[in-house]
This record gives structure tokens, sequence and C-alpha cells, in this order.
């Protein structure tokens, strides 16, 4: 399974970014699948996870109200939609898909990763 990450960039405090990732290969061994995060200096944390039939979802309390995470499984892509972004939300931001049906906020219960999109916000 190959993941692509996109969307990330440089945004205002207050502003909003779209974040993608379009999953390849053989993804019919997919099931849940994540976002993370890692700022400099920091481990990588959990930001937001999605089931494969997109019908749960969780989210990091740090993110929650403000991050909303969907996707599509006709282009097996999921999305982050990023809205109210502050400054502490700048970090390099990561896909992940896992196999297991069973939802996890640890990056170790994910096998598979995406190269990571940097999102700078800016106060």
């Amino acid at each position: 399974v190959q993941l692509q990450a996109s969307g990330g960039g440089l945004v205002q405090a207050g502003g909003s970014l779209r974040l993608s990732c379009a999953a390849s290969g053989r993804t019919m061994i997919v099931d849940y699948m994540g976002w993370f995060r890692q700022a400099p200096g920091k481990e990588r944390e959990f930001v937001a996870a999605i089931s494969a039939s997109g019908g749960r979802t969780y989210y990091a309390d740090s993110v929650k109200g403000r991050f909303t995470i969907s996707k599509d499984n006709a282009k097996m892509t999921v999305y982050v939609q990023m809205n109210s972004l502050r400054p502490e939300d700048t970090a390099v931001y990561y896909c992940a898909a896992s196999g297991s049906p069973v939802y996890s906020d640890r990056p170790e219960r994910y096998r598979y990763w995406g190269q990571g999109t940097l999102v700078t916000v800016s106060s």
C-alpha cells in the first residue's frame, strides 16, 4: 500500500487548509486510516482517524471541533479539513493506514505511512 499526502502549506492563524491522502496498491487490505502530526522536537501525535466505511471518526481533543476527517472510497482518498488553524498546529502531517478493523490512536498500530506534508500556521 502506498500513501501520497498533499495539501500542506503556509496559512495565517484562523485560516483553513485541506489535506488529502491518496492510497494505491493493495488497498483492499486497508481498514482504518488516520492522520498524525509531528512538530519539531516533539513526538508524533494522533490527529484523526476514520473507519473503512467512513461511518466512524475519531479526533484528538486538541483538534475536535476544528478538524474534520472524511474519505472518498471510490477514489481511496482520505481528507482532513482543518479550520481555525492555530500556530500550535504547525507540524509535518502524515497519513497512515492500518489493516486492523480496530480503532487506534497509536502510531505503531498503523503499518503504512505517507511521506508527510508540512503545515505552517503563522501568528
